[in-house]
């Protein structure tokens, strides 16, 4: 069975073995986390999200994407310009479970992004 989760402003579709990299989440190399904004399972489809579903997921590890080089070059008369760099931080995941309901009794923690104002 598949599943559609929103997290870090995407969508995925996942089932379980999936290996996905999504924003960086509060979570260290082997915790498990719980996706609750679940759009769709199978063939039910939520209006927004479908209550009571989750996804399981086990961390792998904390990485960086490749680095992105912006340029800017500004012509004529202000003759000047910038190189800038950025690598982003993502988790990397494995899906280990899609649950239609019970999401509520699982006892496993929810998955938070780095920057969410639960964490602050």
């Amino acid at each position: 069975m598949f599943a559609v989760l929103k997290t870090g402003g995407k969508q995925y579709k996942v089932q379980a073995g999936d290996v996905l990299r999504v924003e960086k989440l509060n979570a260290a190399a082997g915790d498990k986390v719980q996706f609750n904004e679940i759009l769709m399972v199978g063939s039910t489809l939520g209006a927004p999200l479908v209550t009571g579903a989750c996804v399981q997921a086990e961390v792998i590890d904390q990485i960086k994407a490749d680095k992105v080089i912006t340029y800017v070059k500004r012509r004529r008369k202000h003759s000047s310009q910038r190189t800038r760099g950025h690598r982003q931080q993502l988790t990397l995941l494995r899906v280990t479970d899609v649950l239609a309901e019970g999401a509520d009794g699982t006892g496993v923690k929810t998955a938070a992004g780095a920057r969410s104002k639960e964490n602050a």
